[in-house]
């Protein structure tokens, strides 16, 4: 018990805070079933790894992912959603409609070989046990719950002697599991674990997990179908598109031929221009300069330009891969007649990945030291299996427009993803953009709201913090999340209506020190115009709640990073001026 005593604080002073604007709004559990024929729908959580903001076509994107963008425009897409930034933390809020520092995973899970005794209950990277995830509410309720693809929420001990894996998705609520468990793999040979045992990777010729993956969650369907038992499915598929390796087959790759010749200035000009045409984002909205640290297209030698266009050909027909496999599976829900009364939801868990700095990672994602030439020469191996590629940072920033920074960052541009909701039989808007402020820790109750079941089992001990958004399915102005803190790595943000302040740490610093801006969201949707000088008292009151809301939700409020993570200064040029640009990845450490 000694270990969840921080945890019991936390829903004690939780508690305390209940009746006001903060309390999470849960649905009851006496609440029918949401659909026209009173029966729960099926349940379909996509999870995109590392799709920044303007990825899919959907959200103003020339890369081709016409199944995703049907899904939105049967629905509805959210342009005001927001992750934690990382993946771990995203996920484990997805799954638990808590905070992520709440359930002890302000950061990665744990991948040390046993249990740090001097993390604290936010750091520990280990879900508590005293919570309930969606899936196993979803199972109490009746539902068939399957996890496919990438997990990220275990610790590298549980599988270790005197371990219990209790971490593992089939303990924490599903049926089945068929994926991996850390935060990446080869997607041509994957780490598989089905259940709650590894297993080898099919040996096939042209394998790859995508396909493996959408297999298994058509076979979930089937399954359901044919036990007659009239049991809804929850399948979460977590897919690996598009974290590192960035690795497709080479027929997608080549099918973007020199789209990419033109560079990620263009691009992100290009997608900014749709993005205002199609309405996903305000008219008003400002494109800010460039980041600091990031090289301009025009700055690269012709060499760089040709390697680097075919990194970024390489993620796109990564992402156009997954779009025609979640296409089958959609396809196969209409054929079946399960289509209409399946609920989806799309989203991406962070921005769009700036890990490998200027140079890209070639035949290893976090290793930016391959020459341009070594590249080059061996461009046509990029994004098969002999290669594990990740883009240059300012592909990066091209993949969150309009927003500045990506992926770690506590802007729009590391926690703003895409959200898209479509239920043929329960969302009657199609096509529609939604404005509304909805984080990652609303998802799980919303999906229990429309199954018609909650959150609040005797065994809660962490109370939820999200809150159903269902009233958006109907109301272009219900349902909007009135506050939510934010930290990661030193680095903090909290956004209250209107407006929204961020700081950035310097590692190693007295936080009192960190730079705070400030941005009203509602005129200034990129976060574009730092205001802070301009409404001084606006700021403080921000930093007050930021602290408020910390203290209720964390334990501690705020920490320094791990010695190792503070090695990567990965937050070093947000302190450069905007107009600095920089060559080469010493200076540029992502």
């Amino acid at each position: 018990m000694k270990r969840w005593k921080g945890a019991l604080r936390i829903a004690a002073a939780a508690a305390m805070m209940a009746g006001t604007a903060l309390t999470p709004v849960i649905a009851p559990a006496a609440a029918k079933p949401a659909s026209q024929s009173q029966t729960p729908p099926n349940i379909v959580l996509i999870v995109l790894d590392d799709v920044g903001f303007s990825d899919l076509g959907a959200f103003g994107s020339e890369i081709r992912t016409p199944n995703i963008d049907s899904l939105a425009e049967n629905g509805l897409r959210y342009n005001r959603f927001d992750s934690k930034a990382i993946c771990s933390s995203t996920r484990a809020a997805l799954l638990t409609g808590r905070n992520s520092q709440t359930v002890g995973m302000l950061d990665l899970a744990s991948n040390a070989p046993q249990p740090d005794p001097d993390a604290t209950d936010a750091q520990r990277g280990e879900l508590p046990r005293n919570i309930e995830t969606v899936a196993q509410v979803l199972k109490r309720a009746g539902y068939a719950t399957w996890a496919l693809g990438k997990w990220h929420l275990a610790p590298k001990y549980d599988e270790a002697p005197g371990h219990d894996k209790g971490s593992w998705p089939l303990q924490r609520g599903f049926d089945h599991f068929y994926g991996f468990l850390s935060g990446w793999t080869d997607q041509y040979k994957p780490d598989l674990v089905k259940d709650n045992a590894h297993v080898p990777a099919p040996e096939k010729p042209g394998y790859l997990l995508t396909p493996d993956l959408v297999d298994h969650a058509i076979a979930a369907f089937d399954a359901a179908r044919a036990s007659g038992d009239n049991k809804p499915s929850f399948v979460y598929l977590a897919l690996g598109t598009a974290h590192a390796p960035i690795q497709a087959p080479k027929s997608y790759i080549d099918a973007y031929g020199d789209t990419y010749a033109k560079g990620w200035d263009a691009i992100r000009a290009e997608r900014f221009a749709r993005q205002k045409q199609s309405g996903v984002i305000p008219a008003s909205t400002l494109l800010p300069p460039s980041n600091p640290g990031d090289r301009p297209w025009s700055s690269l030698s012709d060499q760089e330009k040709t390697v680097f266009a075919r990194f970024m050909a390489a993620y796109a027909g990564f992402i156009t891969h997954a779009d025609d496999e979640i296409g089958r599976l959609i396809a196969h829900l209409k054929q079946n007649g399960q289509y209409d009364n399946t609920l989806f939801v799309l989203v991406s868990d962070n921005g769009a990945a700036p890990e490998s700095g200027q140079n890209g990672g070639f035949w290893k994602p976090y290793d930016p030291t391959t020459p341009v030439a070594e590249m080059a020469e061996n461009l046509d191996k990029l994004g098969g299996p002999e290669t594990q590629s990740l883009y240059q940072r300012p592909w990066a920033m091209a993949g969150v427009t309009p927003f500045r920074r990506y992926k770690l960052w506590p802007y729009a541009g590391g926690i703003r993803t895409p959200l898209i909701l479509s239920w043929t039989n329960g969302i009657k808007a199609k096509g529609v953009v939604r404005a509304q402020h909805v984080d990652a820790v609303d998802i799980s109750p919303t999906l229990l709201d429309v199954a018609g079941v909650s959150f609040g089992g005797r065994a809660e001990l962490i109370p939820v913090a999200g809150r159903s958004i269902r009233a958006s399915f109907t109301s272009p102005t219900a349902g909007s999340r009135a506050v939510q803190f934010f930290a990661l790595r030193g680095n903090r943000a909290i956004t209250s209506g209107d407006w929204k302040a961020v700081a950035i740490h310097s590692y190693g610093t007295d936080f009192a020190q960190d730079r705070w801006a400030l941005f009203n969201v509602a005129r200034d949707f990129s976060e574009s115009q730092d205001l802070s000088a301009r409404y001084p008292k606006k700021l403080k009151e921000l930093q007050a709640l930021w602290w408020s809301e910390a203290r209720k939700y964390s334990d501690p409020p705020l920490s320094e990073p791990s010695p190792r993570l503070r090695q990567l200064r990965q937050y070093d040029d947000d302190f450069l001026p905007e107009s600095s640009n920089i060559d080469g990845d010493a200076q540029a450490r992502p």
